[in-house]
């Protein structure tokens, strides 16, 4: 193993990359890990910078909490320096407000690409955008004082940052909209139990369980982990019969390349 090169280190974002690790940290530990325009984007940097050697993507963060959510400046009149304020966002024309809650979302994008397996080491409160950024990662390791709530609905808003999509995903409609519409906490042993989290253990085994699940990823050959993903993903919006005939050509692509790497 090599040591750790740092790639990013901005706006409350750090990405580093071991080889074929890369870690993007949280940095602001002080504010209990607040989100802004300005963290969003520079995870929209980080996804982009990211070297084509990286298969597993690690997304941490310092201090007591994961992540507090959107930083309550954002509603102030002043918002956040050199930023519109949201709401003087409120007030824009509606193609501008779709393109800037777009240009937010970006931040939550990147982490399902088929050429990564990202996973998401949450400890403490993973609240309402801090929620949606562990639910962008592909698989969650939690430390047993996790707690997730997605707080949109009763402040009067709506979990925008794409975290709907993956939350009913894993646990289902019903659960789904209980967790929104109350805005409750949900703590470690419901997420282990509803397979919000993949895995709950004490805090002090996080970042031992999140390196072992890492590894065990590492273990597998990066093309047939990529298909495999791409055939799941894309399994939910596919009949039966699509998911077949997907499978077959998945399938034929390794079956040529292990020939091929054979002859």
């Amino acid at each position: 193993m090599t040591s750790p090169d740092s790639v990013l280190d901005k706006d409350g974002v750090r990405l580093t990359v071991e080889d074929a690790v890369a870690t993007v940290t949280l940095t602001n530990p002080d504010k209990r890990n607040a989100q802004s325009p300005a963290l969003w984007r520079a995870l929209v940097q980080a996804g982009r910078s990211l070297p084509g050697s990286v298969r597993v993507v690690v997304l941490r963060a310092e201090g007591k909490s994961f992540s507090a959510g959107l930083d309550r400046q954002a509603f102030t009149p002043e918002g956040f320096d050199g930023e519109p304020s949201f709401l003087a966002l409120a007030r824009s024309v509606d193609a501008e407000l779709d393109a800037v809650i777009a240009e937010y979302q970006e931040a939550f994008t990147w982490w399902r690409r088929n050429d990564i397996v990202s996973i998401a080491a949450v400890q403490g409160h993973a609240i309402g955008a801090g929620f949606q950024l562990a639910l962008a990662c592909d698989l969650r390791v939690v430390a047993q004082d996790v707690q997730f709530a997605m707080r949109e609905t009763s402040l009067g808003l709506v979990p925008d940052l794409t975290g709907t999509k993956p939350l009913v995903s894993l646990v289902g409609y019903a659960r789904a909209l209980e967790i929104c519409a109350t805005g409750r906490y949900v703590h470690a042993d419901e997420a282990e139990r509803t397979g919000l989290a993949n895995l709950a253990v004490p805090g002090e085994e996080l970042d031992n369980a999140v390196r072992d699940l890492t590894s065990a990823l590492l273990a597998a050959p990066r093309d047939a982990v990529i298909e495999t993903k791409a055939l799941l993903e894309g399994a939910a919006s596919r009949t039966y019969e699509d998911q077949r005939t997907a499978e077959r050509a998945a399938q034929a692509r390794r079956l040529r390349d292990l020939a091929a790497a054979s002859d």
